[in-house]
């Protein structure tokens, strides 16, 4: 209840906080929203503009404000949103939610390859308005790379550094605009929901342009994404004043537009067009650094999902990096620099903005229709009104499968390219689960009990050299009283490890983000012990550390005798030594699969030799373990014809 009142509970800090991290993606839609919706080269139509100011509205409300900060936020895992953590709320209830979870968890890893340079190369490129010849791309490539080198100190600093400038930009963004809406309040009019109504079904392609006006709400993941950084009551307070600032930004855009009414907009950018000329270039300045932090939403949001990913099976099993001991500060280099290389690679495809908005908003809205499914689950597993649930999942999966049917139109001239980045994501993820699910299936496990004598008869048998005094196997045996037939076999038969005690230790991810218990079975005193930890899936996985702490509270409790059994070191009262064994499976030859299969379990050993060692990823002490590899003999070749010949 204390962690809900804390959550829930709105500090200046917090608020600051808030927007320098979640806001970038979502507060940077005016640089190009209208722009793409009225387009530059079709002569400028008030009832358009307005009707295109009412959609505008009417989405954001709808997705931002409704579903996202009024009720998404509420399924908070431990205080932690996003996807992932919205799939591990309700995954144990049916098993095809693997399917959205997937497809929207790598729906957002393609999005946030495109948002950082859509993002920035808008700010840039209205320095074109002063300096008319500058070229673009190397500024845009050069301002990526210092972001993404930056992430290294975490989003804390990222995330106090960035609020004061995106509390500047908001107040830029509602300032510029209200001056505007004051010079013709008209404008306000288009809150009127029929405005939106008559422009979709009077005007002629107007619904594909539903797709340029869906970018207006394309943040609103990266709200839920990064609820963990930042708390449920810090979002819903700091949205009321980025929603106002941006809807006043849009509706003096759209001001402004009128004024041009029969003419075309041809290289104008309506949102530099509120700028008197005075300002422009600490605009354009203030813009680009907002732009920044617009990539830095996307980016810490990546981060979480793919930490998530990991506990949950979705994902390899890749370095984190906690700069801080703050809850919900992550770091992740592999993912960092393949973002960079993304972004870097989408900017030299593409090098215009313009051209750029084609590839933008497609995977999102998979994203968000994936939300939508999960979520209304989540209400009916948490006893919501049925009704609620099914208004809730036909309006939201009405309003976007337009957005994605209008966005399909962009699919020929760069649609294909975050639909191809959002394919490879989900492309990892099922050949991560499915070969997961395949080892799982046929992996041979054996009762530890029958193995107790043969236990204590190795440990006292001198004729063996000692391995260890506390030889320590990481088991995948979920159960107490099961092993690995693998752990036996390396144990008695591949090379005999005589030890004094043996420890086998089990880790279980659990569906909350920051469960931290364990359990000891005692197999036979002084001999043979199991260790299960229970952690959550945004618990860094630091084995030997907890370990230690296992064995400590063993010892108080006069559970365990630590001490050397060398007798010269045991009347010293000196403590043994601790050896770890990981056994690393490679595909055995002697495999007899399915085509699938075999072609499912390549591409898994080929991802993984790219991947954290076991050892690593445990958080083992690497002077005390040993890998061992071990083949995975997943299904012997059978009816093998070979035939004797005498000579």
């Amino acid at each position: 209840m204390e962690d809900k009142r804390l959550m829930d509970k709105a500090t200046p800090a917090g608020l600051l906080v808030a927007l320098g991290i979640i806001y970038g993606d979502i507060g940077t839609s005016p640089l190009y929203v209208l722009r793409a919706v009225v387009g530059s080269d079709i002569p400028i139509q008030m009832d358009i503009v307005r009707g295109a100011l009412s959609c505008i509205f009417w989405t954001v409300t709808f997705q931002t404000t409704i579903k996202y900060v009024i009720l998404i936020l509420r399924a908070d895992n431990r205080g932690e949103g996003g996807i992932f953590a919205l799939y591990a709320l309700v995954r144990r209830h049916a098993r095809w939610l693997t399917i959205p979870a997937i497809i929207g968890g790598s729906s957002l890893l393609a999005d946030s390859i495109i948002t950082p340079p859509i993002s920035v190369s808008s700010a840039v490129e209205g320095l074109r308005i002063i300096y008319p010849d500058i070229p673009t791309v190397p500024i845009v490539i050069g301002i990526l790379a210092f972001l993404f080198l930056i992430q290294t100190f975490g989003t804390s600093v990222v995330g106090t550094a960035f609020g004061p400038i995106m509390l500047i930009w908001f107040t830029m963004l509602g300032t510029l605009g209200l001056l505007h809406v004051l010079d013709d309040p008209s404008i306000l009019q288009a809150i009127n929901p029929y405005y939106a109504f008559h422009f979709l079904r009077d005007f002629p392609g107007a619904f594909w342009l539903l797709g340029s006006i869906f970018l207006s709400t394309t943040g609103a993941e990266a709200l839920y994404s990064d609820m963990g950084h930042c708390g449920r009551g810090n979002i819903r307070v700091s949205w009321v004043y980025v929603k106002t600032c941006l809807l006043l930004n849009y509706f003096g855009q759209g001001a402004f537009v009128e004024g041009l009414a029969g003419q075309t907009l041809g290289d104008r950018n309506p949102f530099y067009g509120l700028m008197p000329e005075w300002f422009l270039f600490a605009g354009i300045l203030i813009a680009t650094a907002a732009t920044v932090i617009a990539s830095q939403a996307m980016i810490t949001g990546a981060f979480t999902l793919i930490s998530e990913a990991i506990r949950l099976n979705f994902w390899p099993k890749v370095r984190l990096v906690y700069p801080s001991n703050k809850k919900g500060q992550l770091y992740v280099p592999s993912i960092n620099w393949m973002l960079f290389m993304g972004c870097v690679g989408v900017v030299l495809y593409f090098r215009e903005s313009s051209r750029m908005e084609h590839a933008y908003g497609l995977a999102i809205t998979l994203t968000m229709m994936m939300s939508t499914i999960l979520f209304s689950y989540y209400m009916y597993t948490h006893k919501f009104n049925a009704w609620g649930v099914l208004l809730f999942l036909v309006l939201y999966l009405f309003i976007e499968s337009s957005f994605l049917v209008a966005n399909l139109a962009k699919f020929v001239d760069g649609g294909w390219v975050s639909v191809l980045i959002a394919g490879i994501m989900a492309g990892v993820m099922i050949i991560w689960l499915s070969a997961s699910k395949i080892k799982l299936r046929l992996t041979e496990y054996v009762k530890i009990d029958q193995y107790i004598q043969p236990f204590k008869e190795l440990s006292r048998d001198i004729s063996i050299p000692k391995y260890a005094t506390h030889l320590v196997f990481m088991s995948n045996a979920a159960r107490a009283s099961e092993i690995e037939s693998k752990i036996i076999y390396s144990i008695f038969q591949k090379r005999p490890k005589r030890a004094d005690i043996y420890w086998f230790v089990h880790v279980d991810t659990t569906d909350d983000p920051y469960t931290m218990e364990y359990k000891v079975n005692t197999i036979a005193t002084d001999d043979v012990y199991k260790v299960t930890f229970r952690l959550g899936f945004r618990v860094e996985q630091r084995i030997n550390l907890f370990f230690r702490k296992v064995i400590e509270d063993m010892v108080k409790n006069k559970e365990v005798d630590i001490t050397s059994r060398y007798a010269s070191l045991h009347r010293q009262n000196v403590i043994g030594d601790f050896r770890f064994v990981v056994l690393e499976k490679f595909l055995s030859y002697e495999n007899d699969l399915p085509f699938n299969e075999r072609i499912v379990m390549d591409l898994y050993f080929f991802i993984k030799g790219y991947t954290t060692p076991e050892d690593r990823w445990f958080g083992l002490d690497s002077s005390s373990v040993k890998i061992e590899k071990v083949p995975l003999v997943i299904r012997p070749v059978e009816n093998v014809k070979l035939k004797r010949i005498n000579s």
